[in-house]
């Protein structure tokens, strides 16, 4: 039930009287100054006084002034129930008694000005306790609309939470083997749709240790976690500060492609760029590791060309993979560099043109492919 604007309005700026009392008060007050003279004589003659004198232009005065408090609760009580009835009755009986107290007295007719009064008291009373009604039953409305709000915000909320739930279980897979940055752009832009099954053109890059087989046969096995921990922390922060994704690691080797599910303009020209900073980042911790006697070197080979990407694996484990020639011939080549080489493919060379330096080595018989290939040293990017 809807209470109009007009009567919210009322109710702010009507008088903070207990409801239909004022009017009550009025009339009762009125009602006694003219009837309380023969109760007040019997009390005060039972103590021996006499000739007690009233003013009847003084008691006709309270009466109606009376009446006229009691007509003040009817307006300030019709504000708020909005209903006519009583503060007319009231006014009819007020005027009833001054008319006949100032014209023609009769009790009779003074009598039912009262009666006109106290049913308006009532019928005032009865209004207020409907208008109360109103107020609650509406006030249960609200609280009614506002409790199936709070309970679809609930659900609203419920529902937010779980998908939220949902993207950092998707993110924290993403995370096994794509840059932080790289699994929220994925999850933010295409979603799952992004890690199914497609083809697509990249920069593969392999890179691992040489001398490591020999080195993790003379030395213990907690020195050698130490290794690939620092090795692969390195060489995995260079991925992700470049764009890479890590494809898979595999002992002292690692695996990372270019131009996907993150696309960059230049696959060839950003892989030349991280194959270069992970050699110095290499040489820095070889640095180090040559005053403990170990004995290591780093080669990296790099390809490019299409290969076809996507998801391999269970729910239990699995991984954004790349498969393809071009994915052998960088691992091929990453076979056949030596410490401090990157050894590159013809297409690399033909993409960076003339924005790198290179050595060419000519054509190498590589395992796996069924003819000789143009291999190139990669030294460094023109200046």
């Amino acid at each position: 039930m809807h209470i109009s604007s007009a009567n919210d309005a009322a109710i702010a700026t009507a008088p903070a009287v207990p409801f239909g009392i004022l009017a009550y008060v009025g009339a009762g007050a009125s009602v006694f100054v003219c009837y309380g003279k023969v109760t007040i004589l019997a009390a005060i003659s039972a103590f021996g006084i006499q000739d007690v004198g009233f003013n009847p232009h003084l008691q006709a005065a309270l009466m109606w002034l009376l009446g006229l408090v009691a007509i003040y609760g009817l307006y300030s009580d019709r504000q708020l129930h909005r209903k006519n009835y009583p503060l007319v009755l009231g006014i009819a009986g007020v005027l009833v008694i001054m008319v006949t107290l100032y014209t023609v007295y009769d009790s009779a007719i003074e009598g039912s000005g009262y009666i006109l009064l106290v049913v308006a008291a009532v019928l005032n009373q009865n209004a207020r306790l409907f208008q109360l009604k109103r107020e609650v039953e509406a006030q249960a409305e609200v609280l009614s609309r506002q409790t199936d709000e709070l309970s679809r915000l609930n659900r609203n909320l419920e529902q937010r939470v779980g998908e939220q739930v949902d993207e950092i279980d998707k993110l924290a897979r993403l995370k096994r083997f794509l840059a932080p940055e790289v699994a929220k752009i994925v999850l933010a832009d295409r979603g799952d749709s992004m890690l199914q099954s497609h083809r697509s053109y990249i920069a593969a890059l392999f890179c691992d240790i040489r001398g490591f087989t020999r080195f993790s046969e003379t030395m213990e096995p907690e020195e050698v976690m130490d290794v690939l921990q620092r090795f692969h922390q390195g060489m995995g922060q260079l991925a992700a500060e470049y764009g890479g994704t890590i494809d898979h690691r595999a002992g002292d080797g690692l695996m990372i492609f270019f131009n996907d599910p993150l696309p960059c303009d230049e696959p060839e020209l950003t892989a030349t760029r991280t194959a270069l900073a992970m050699r110095a980042r290499f040489e820095d911790l070889n640095h180090e590791w040559k005053k403990h006697g170990y004995e290591l070197g780093l080669g990296i080979g790099i390809a490019s060309g299409y290969a076809t990407l996507g998801l391999v694996g269970d729910e239990d484990r699995f991984d954004y993979t790349a498969n393809g020639n071009v994915v052998n011939l960088a691992s091929r080549l990453c076979d056949e560099a030596d410490d401090g080489q990157i050894l590159i493919n013809h297409r690399m060379r033909v993409a960076l043109e003339d924005r790198c330096e290179v050595d060419k080595i000519g054509e190498l018989d590589l395992k796996g492919l069924s003819k000789p290939a143009p291999v190139y040293d990669l030294k460094r990017l023109a200046e």
